[in-house]
């Protein structure tokens, strides 16, 4: 009930007043709960939509060029001719043969999320998708 009597068992002063409000509680009608449920969300960019090919595809991709060798891992650096590079050990181990880690598959699969997010905005930009 609107502005129904709190009373504090704790302290001797006066009962503390509140006011509720009770739209929440009243009975709807039937013509307006039954309109309300046929009316539902869509979610646009699901499983199979062009953004989720694109996210998927890059990922992919990146993750791929890890795990093959043509990128650096942490395992694996950047070897370039003319370039003085030592190989360190980074202390990660992996039951992979290639020696791919946890850590490249985070790294690899963000670089391919971030990708793919330039990919799409890229696309929206230009009205092609």
């Amino acid at each position: 009930p609107v502005g129904a009597v709190i009373r504090d068992t704790r302290s001797s002063g006066p009962p503390a007043r509140t006011t509720m409000a009770m739209a929440s509680l009243r009975p709807r009608a039937s013509g307006r709960a039954s309109s309300r449920a046929a009316r539902s969300v869509r979610a646009r960019g699901f499983l199979g939509s062009p953004e989720n090919l694109a996210v998927c595809t890059s990922t992919a991709i990146f993750l791929a060029a890890g795990r093959f060798g043509l990128a650096p891992s942490a395992n694996k650096p950047a070897g370039l001719p003319g370039m003085k590079l030592q190989e360190v050990d980074s202390g990660m181990t992996s039951g992979d043969p290639a020696g791919f880690t946890a850590v490249d598959v985070l790294a690899f699969g963000s670089l391919g999320h971030a990708f793919a997010i330039g990919v799409v905005l890229g696309l929206k930009a230009q009205g092609s998708l």
